[in-house]
């Protein structure tokens, strides 16, 4: 076991990564904001939004007095918009009960809204130093081809396994280097295809490895069919100006500026009368956009209406009416975004 953290910092140090833009600095609410963006996100797309979201939000304070809505607005497009919900609403919790210091503690980490055992333990790692274990997705899929552990990360059983091995492999120094040599290497060479196991430094005892069965491990999450969801959304039209409707603060696309949408029974024309007050008629319809959530899959046709006489009441709290161009550049969910691209 030694031999495993030993070979895993000697590499981290010559052939892991150390420019990314969150590294080479001990300030945990910079780590925080990229551990929290890195969250079931790529590096390559989070490093644009991690600059201009810094270059808004350098510190908790500046963080804490944004509106949530601003927030949103640098979030949007990474998807997962709790997270940015929750690094807000923790911010504000370090302002009024830390004196707007992020805490050295580890359980005080833990308990920070969308701060789970492996992202607390990162920060705690990377800006502390403490020797805490980690286990995101990459370090699950190396440990599970080095260790050969069969069944799928998810099960409680297999997880409850991977944190023994997790807490059991940590070395007592340089844990700054092996954790972020645990994240290197599963990004970079034991990816889930075309590993690089020529080159890995485990390769002499990686059981997978030896085995012949890298490609095999993890275990895949037991198949599900995807639900299908559809809804029609509305693109209510006023000369160069598009209504959009705040969406409730909790659920899909919390918090976010969306179009109304209507269920496949529901009569355009009568909705946007009776709900928002407007006589509008409908104009062709677009093409159907298809977005891949976690769990379900949704359809979605736009229904583009040129209205024709407005009531004092669309005008009312959680509507707005903007120019194209403004409604493009609000906090929107992406496939939002991409309707209104599609009217330029």
């Amino acid at each position: 076991m030694p031999d495993f953290a030993h070979h895993l910092i000697a590499w981290q140090k010559i052939h892991g990564r150390h420019d990314l833009p969150w590294q080479n600095t001990r300030d945990p609410y910079a780590i925080w904001v990229s551990e929290i963006m890195l969250q079931q996100t790529q590096v390559t797309a989070v490093i644009p939004y991690y600059q201009r979201f810094m270059q808004r939000f350098p510190d908790i304070a500046s963080l804490a007095a944004a509106e949530q809505e601003e927030v949103l607005v640098h979030w949007s497009g990474l998807g997962y918009y709790s997270r940015a919900r929750n690094l807000h609403n923790a911010a504000q919790m370090l302002v009024d009960e830390h004196d707007g210091q992020f805490p050295h503690d580890f359980e005080t980490i833990l308990s920070l809204p969308g701060i789970g055992r492996s992202t607390a333990a990162a920060v705690a790692s990377f800006a502390f130093g403490q020797r805490q274990a980690i286990l995101d997705g990459n370090v699950k899929r190396v440990f599970a081809r080095h260790f050969l552990v069969e069944d799928w990360p998810g099960l409680p059983r297999v997880e409850k396994q991977l944190w023994a091995l997790a807490q059991e492999l940590l070395p007592q120094a340089d844990i700054v280097a092996y954790t972020q040599g645990l994240m290197d290497l599963g990004a970079t060479l034991c990816s889930r295809a075309k590993p690089k196991c020529g080159v890995c430094p485990l390769m002499q005892t990686c059981r997978a490895y030896q085995q012949q069965r890298v490609t095999e491990l993890p275990a895949s999450k037991p198949r599900k069919a995807s639900p299908q969801k559809h809804t029609t959304m509305l693109i209510l039209l006023k000369g160069n100006e598009v209504m959009l409707e705040k969406r409730p603060p909790s659920g899909i696309w919390g918090g976010l500026w969306s179009l109304p949408e209507i269920t496949a029974d529901e009569s355009p024309e009568q909705v946007a009368e009776l709900r928002y007050g407007l006589q509008a008629e409908c104009q062709p319809v677009l093409k159907t956009l298809t977005h891949a959530f976690t769990h379900f899959r949704l359809h979605i046709q736009p229904q583009p209406m040129q209205v024709l006489r407005i009531k004092p009441q669309a005008r009312a709290a959680g509507l707005v009416w903007l120019a194209l161009e403004d409604a493009i550049g609000a906090a929107l969910p992406t496939p939002v975004r991409n309707i209104l691209l599609s009217l330029k």
